[in-house]
């Protein structure tokens, strides 16, 4: 590892070290063999040649170096910095030690009382409702403690679980003798109670439209059958049919409102608001097989099997009433659809298209095609009695067929696209989207959805980037920071620094969750079709 340089007659020799490089720089006088000196250094070779003078100078110098070197070393503190490191705990695969419980769950899935609960430690967390803001919560580790207390040991409250899941399955079994029972009770003791919340629905709004279209349409049908027997017309047959398969599509449609006014229940936790798309489907599928179907069917019968046809004048009367009754239920419909559009800052026709009420949009439609198929049946008629021929009553049979065939189409794509769950509009979209942008605990959102569930109710789904600066500096303005100094002064060990850490890191998380009820609670204030917001933290 030496190297060695000549310049000007002075010799430089480098000392490999992991420090520093040391150079020594000296003067070398080296004699030839002629007796010459020659001024290179300050040692005699006698009479050696330059290259041995060179090599001799070269050990000498390395030696002096290498021991100068040590005691350099010796003189100098050695200094070694050790890295405190705290251990890392183990939890395993599944620790709950520290995990909360409520008092239901505590009561159901460990088979106590609430009297079990008053011994134990009560502890107050942020209520994940609206309507309440801090709600009591057990350890869990104290709440399995006290369960072995009471029952003993694992297998006693093993046996004890399953003893009431076979009388909770016993229970759910004679839950129809059980609501057989309540009615008889209601009616001994007299019903009391004040009218339902799905009754009142029918007086107002779209459950007034659907009732007003039943009685009419049932009124209808009555008529316009006594005028198919009467007088044997294949279009007031499909007439007929028209309105027999209006009725028991508007019956539908009273169920399907009935049926979405009730409550959530762990089952369905999102509630029943979709029974009212669910029963628009099936009018749908009902009017295209039992409207559409049976009137082309007596129409092609009627082609290929004509007959002359009796007096037509009790039949035009009562299609005249039929037109009148049917456009009264459309103008019904139509007023409620506007009203409703207005609300929501839409135009009609994009109410409509989008099936924002798809039980008032049946009526809409339904009856939209009945005044149309009165229409064309009175005009296939009238050629008829003109003519003689009975082709065009049949024709006109065809056509109210196809009418009903366009309008289930409608009804179907519409309600379907609702029940798949489509998203809501991008202007929509975009301002709930600022909302949270202009927030300044929000660095950024991704994947962002909002899905309309039916009924003017919107979910809102967004993966949230949070800034966890703002997040910290909004836990330190609720704290009283002299006296956070003092415990940051006090702190001398490394359990004293995990302490510290631990205690305001909990609490720093806690303003994490705090901040996401806030901004949640901001998005269903401004925008009342939210109803479900889901923000997770990225």
């Amino acid at each position: 590892g030496w190297q060695a340089s000549m310049k000007s007659g002075s010799l430089s020799y480098i000392i490999p070290c992991n420090r520093l490089p040391v150079q020594l720089m000296s003067q070398v006088r080296v004699y030839t063999s002629s007796g010459q000196k020659k001024d290179l250094g300050s040692e005699d070779t006698n009479g050696s040649t330059p290259q041995e003078a060179l090599h001799k100078v070269g050990t000498g110098r390395q030696e002096m170096s290498n021991a100068g070197q040590k005691q350099s070393f010796l003189k100098e503190p050695i200094q070694v910095k050790v890295k405190a490191v705290l251990k890392k705990r183990e939890y395993g695969p599944k620790y709950t030690q520290n995990n909360f419980i409520t008092g239901v769950r505590a009561i159901n899935e460990f088979c106590l009382k609430s009297s079990d609960l008053d011994q134990l430690r009560k502890i107050k967390r942020r209520s994940p409702h609206d309507d309440t803001e801090t709600f009591t919560v057990y350890l869990r580790s104290d709440v399995e403690a006290k369960s072995l207390e009471v029952w003993g040991s694992p297998e006693a409250l093993a046996r004890e679980r399953k003893r009431r899941k076979e009388a909770e399955i016993k229970y759910r079994e004679n839950l129809f003798r059980n609501q057989r029972l309540l009615r008889e009770y209601k009616e001994f003791f007299g019903n009391t109670k004040p009218r339902s919340s799905a009754a009142a629905m029918f007086f107002k709004g779209p459950g007034k439209v659907v009732m007003v279209a039943i009685c009419i349409n049932g009124l209808n049908f009555f008529f316009k059958l006594l005028a198919w027997v009467y007088t044997g017309s294949a279009s007031m047959f499909s007439e007929a049919i028209h309105s027999l398969a209006d009725t028991c599509n508007q019956a539908l449609l009273a169920l399907g409102i009935s049926q979405s006014a009730r409550t959530p229940d762990p089952s369905h936790p999102y509630g029943f608001t979709n029974m009212r798309y669910i029963a628009s489907l099936i009018s749908g599928v009902g009017i295209f097989m039992m409207g559409a179907g049976l009137s082309w069917y007596h129409g092609i019968i009627g082609l290929l099997h004509p007959h002359p046809i009796e007096s037509l004048l009790w039949a035009y009367c009562i299609l005249a009433g039929s037109l009148v009754s049917e456009g009264a239920t459309l103008l019904v419909a139509i007023n409620e659809i506007r009203r409703s559009a207005r609300a929501k800052g839409l135009s009609f026709y994009q109410y409509v298209v989008q099936s924002r009420d798809p039980s008032t949009n049946v009526v809409l439609l339904e009856d939209a095609a009945a005044v149309l198929s009165v229409a064309v049946a009175a005009t296939c008629m009238g050629l008829t009695s003109l003519t003689g021929n009975p082709y065009y009553d049949s024709v006109g049979s065809l056509g109210v067929g196809t009418l009903l065939g366009s309008v289930s189409a409608f009804l179907i794509y519409t309600n379907t696209e609702a029940l798949l769950g489509r998203s809501i509009q991008p202007e929509q979209l975009q301002r709930l989207t600022e909302l949270l942008e202009s927030d300044p605990v929000v660095r950024a959102i991704h994947d962002v959805k909002a899905t309309d569930m039916g009924m003017s109710k919107v979910r809102f789904k967004a993966e949230v980037d949070f800034d966890g600066r703002v997040v910290t500096r909004s836990y330190l303005e609720k704290q009283d920071i002299e006296l956070l100094l003092q415990e940051i002064q006090q702190v001398k060990t490394l359990e004293e620094l995990e302490a510290f850490m631990l205690k305001h890191g909990e609490n720093i998380i806690d303003t994490l969750g705090a901040e996401v009820d806030r901004l949640e609670k901001d998005l269903k204030q401004r925008n009342p079709d939210v109803r479900h917001v889901d923000l997770e933290i990225l």
